[in-house]
């Protein structure tokens, strides 16, 4: 069982706008700057290349590894699981990429403990919507939703050729 792909990429669709527009005006309002387009376009070559993978990655490849890898892994209701998800993303950004962008561990180089929880409430933001708009799982093929008919032992009786 897994979320409908094309349900949970129109999440991502909705949830990746969200995330940005809170990283540019509520983040700022925290005391914090995450221009994460601006880092990842330091390793790609511009601003415009960091949001244009921001971009895909919310949109696309995060949704995709949610749904056809990682969904099954997480408990509870649609939301719970977008938002586990969306935690999980937020640790690997901490442990990986932000240290990779030169904003250290934790983002420890860009603000510290306001910019670790203002990528925390992004990523949370993301993931439950992620989630919440993903909706639920559903059989993944039409095959399986084809059901053999419960048989009383009975076999069926054999076709002789004749009328």
């Amino acid at each position: 069982m897994k979320p409908n792909v094309g349900r949970v990429i129109c999440g991502g669709c909705v949830a990746t706008p969200a995330m940005t527009v809170f990283m540019y005006t509520l983040a700022p309002a925290m005391g914090v700057q995450l221009d994460i387009a601006a880092m990842l376009g330091s390793m790609l070559g511009g601003w415009k290349m960091g949001m244009l993978l921001h971009i895909m990655n919310g949109v696309i490849l995060f949704p995709l590894i949610y749904a056809l890898l990682l969904y099954r892994f997480f408990a509870g209701s649609p939301l719970a699981k977008g938002i586990g998800f969306g935690v999980s993303l937020w640790l690997l950004s901490q442990l990986v990429v932000m240290p990779l962008m030169g904003a250290g561990l934790f983002s420890s180089n860009i603000g510290g403990t306001m910019a670790v929880l203002a990528s925390l409430f992004g990523h949370i933001v993301y993931g439950g919507l992620l989630g919440l708009l993903g909706g639920p799982a559903e059989e993944s093929s039409p095959e399986q939703s084809v059901r053999t008919p419960h048989t009383t032992g009975a076999s069926k009786p054999e076709y002789s050729g004749r009328m």
